[in-house]
């Protein structure tokens, strides 16, 4: 585990006492991971560039009669940050460690899955592949399709994804991950000590690799590497028409805004909607209470429903 000691943060010395995680090998590969709690399982998945500790708020509202799992992807947070030629980063590739998480864990049946931003995406791919271990689905300004026709790539996404010098602007100058954390509340400014524990992991070129290869491999045309697996996710979406969903939405996020939110609700007519105008990117930090509240609202809700069978 590597990458939290250069940046001095009180929010991350609470978060790392309160919550120290395990390491599950993947090869020989760190993946970090919490769990806690027990009850039915609650599994959330982080995008890029923040990690678990996005979900803190809600894994403190929730273990109390939840298990708990959170997962820093590979190369993010405290899991190992390898090379190139140790480890793909591709969304394919983030779906495998997530299925085989679960497998290692045991959580078959009955799984709640929570998804932020690229995390949705990797979610939903592992739900695909493995419909019969969802029970119910929590998507918070994310996707599990393309890009809409009506929805314009971000500038500030566009460069760090396609400009000659990307890699200076996100490795050298970790361009990416102090501007999201920046820019990603606009209820309430991210406090200072708050946006040091989020870029605490990526405190060197090594340690950013994940942060670059995340936007390198969003997929715009049929020629991007992982264009074809959205397409199959995206052609299973049917699968869960019925499944309970809770949308969960931050109304000023830059990125997956309105547009993608009407997609979700095109596709999902019967999926409960939670909108919070004040909000932004980074949703579990602007209304850290007021979602937690919400998403628990849901479980209690849709877990009677789900023991009867109905």
């Amino acid at each position: 585990m590597v990458g939290t000691t250069g940046t001095k943060s009180q929010a991350l010395d609470r978060f790392l006492q309160a919550h120290p995680g395990r390491t599950f090998d993947r090869g020989g590969i760190g993946l970090h991971y919490i769990d806690e709690g027990s009850g039915p399982p609650v599994v959330m998945v982080h995008g890029n560039p923040s990690w678990s500790i996005l979900f803190r708020g809600l894994i403190d509202s929730l273990r109390d009669a939840y298990r708990v799992v959170a997962l820093d992807h590979i190369g993010c947070g405290l899991s190992d940050k390898p090379g190139d030629d140790r480890y793909e980063y591709t969304l394919e590739r983030r779906v495998d460690d997530l299925e085989a998480l679960l497998d290692a864990l045991g959580l078959d049946r009955g799984v709640t899955l929570v998804g932020h931003d690229w995390g949705g995406m990797i979610a939903m791919g592992a739900a695909a592949r493995r419909p019969e271990r969802i029970a119910r689905l929590v998507l918070s300004n994310t996707a599990a399709f393309h890009k809409p026709a009506a929805k314009r790539m971000p500038r500030t996404i566009a460069v760090c994804r396609d400009w000659p010098f990307s890699a200076y602007l996100v490795r050298r100058l970790n361009a990416f991950a102090i501007g999201t954390a920046w820019i990603g509340c606009t209820a309430h400014r991210m406090p200072a000590d708050v946006r040091r524990a989020y870029i605490a992991p990526y405190d060197s070129w090594e340690n950013r690799i994940a942060v670059l290869r995340f936007v390198q491999d969003i997929p715009l045309v049929e020629t991007d590497r992982s264009y074809r697996f959205v397409s199959w996710l995206e052609s299973r979406l049917d699968v869960f028409r019925n499944t309970p969903m809770l949308l969960a939405w931050g109304l000023r996020d830059f990125v997956f805004d309105r547009i993608f939110l009407e997609e979700w609700t095109r596709r999902f007519p019967l999926a409960q909607v939670a909108r919070f105008e004040r909000a932004g990117h980074y949703l579990f930090e602007d209304e850290t209470d007021a979602v937690s509240a919400r998403v628990r609202q849901f479980l209690t809700e849709t877990q009677t429903a789900l023991e009867s069978g109905s």
